[in-house]
């Protein structure tokens, strides 16, 4: 394996494209693979990627493969389907899977790329697809140590933060956590707004004295600006990938186990929102789904 890593990609979309943009730009030789929209495929290919059919066809021009599709299913697609990774493996190929997965997953995939000479790691992102485009995501790595040490120069194109979080399925595990806290902030956000907006609280009166004290979060200042800017940018992440974490999350917490009241309550209005037609909208868009769910007209 030469100094410079041939790098591919499967998974090009909202965090994806930017991922790959910092790779390529940065002096690394990228491979990627297209799915359902083309465009940002087309973007990276003008920057120099290269196109494959497959992931095997990625896997055969790659020392790394990079995976950032949805979730576990799509995972293990990609690994075990027809012209799969697992299919096509070698000695020594590294795949790092930045997807929010099933912790059990992925040490059974790792056990399996093992078993076939390669290496297998799971790096999961935050932060959101403006950070990705700005080389400025956060990521968490499990695994070994020296395989992290092989890759950490691309991760580095496209992240500012690195934590090791232990061996394999470690960073998945607090990928989920770290979600659980996010979207549990989400929702209490959501909800608290719905209710402001129906006793004529002003919004940017809530705005300033949230932010001004103790209930601060991240994730109000995000949604704040739905009901103000009508903006949903600040936060783009489906609703219906995070009803999918949040079941990832206490599927974990059962398995363990602990108890998980608050994550069983943050996930049913991911349900309900998904359920009124708001699936493929941002987070932010909760605000919309409960206020219909209330009786309003959105």
């Amino acid at each position: 394996m030469s100094d410079k890593l041939r790098v591919g990609l499967i998974g090009a979309g909202l965090m994806g494209h930017g991922m790959g943009k910092n790779i390529v730009t940065k002096g690394f030789s990228l491979t990627v693979m297209a799915h359902r929209n083309r465009k940002p495929i087309e973007d990276l290919l003008s920057l120099g990627a290269k196109e494959a059919k497959s992931p095997k066809e990625i896997a055969a021009a790659s020392d790394l493969v990079i995976l950032c599709v949805t979730g576990t299913p799509e995972v293990e697609a990609t690994i075990y389907g027809e012209n799969g990774l697992l299919g096509a493996m070698r000695k020594g190929l590294i795949i790092a899977d930045c997807s929010t997965a099933v912790p059990q997953s992925t040490i059974k995939i790792a056990a399996d790329v093992a078993e076939k000479g390669g290496h297998y790691v799971d790096t999961p992102l935050t932060r959101t697809p403006r950070e990705a485009e700005a080389g400025k995501l956060a990521v968490m790595t499990g695994g070994e140590k020296a395989v992290l040490d092989t890759i950490r120069p691309v991760i580095e194109c496209f992240a500012d933060t690195i934590v090791h979080a232990g061996p394999v399925g470690a960073a998945h595990t607090l990928k989920l956590i770290n979600n659980f806290i996010a979207l549990g902030n989400a929702a209490v956000a959501a909800e608290a707004i719905v209710a402001a907006q129906r006793a004529g609280v002003g919004m940017e009166a809530l705005r300033d004295i949230v932010l001004g004290g103790g209930a601060r979060s991240l994730m109000f200042e995000r949604i704040i600006k739905v009901p103000i800017e009508n903006d949903d940018s600040a936060a783009q992440f489906a609703i219906r990938n995070a009803r999918k974490d949040m079941r990832y999350y206490t599927n974990m917490t059962g398995e363990l186990p602990v108890t998980s009241f608050m994550a069983e309550a943050v996930h049913q209005p991911l349900v309900l929102a998904d359920n009124l037609g708001f699936g493929e909208r941002f987070v932010p868009r909760l605000i919309d789904a409960l206020d219909k769910a209330n009786g309003g007209k959105k």
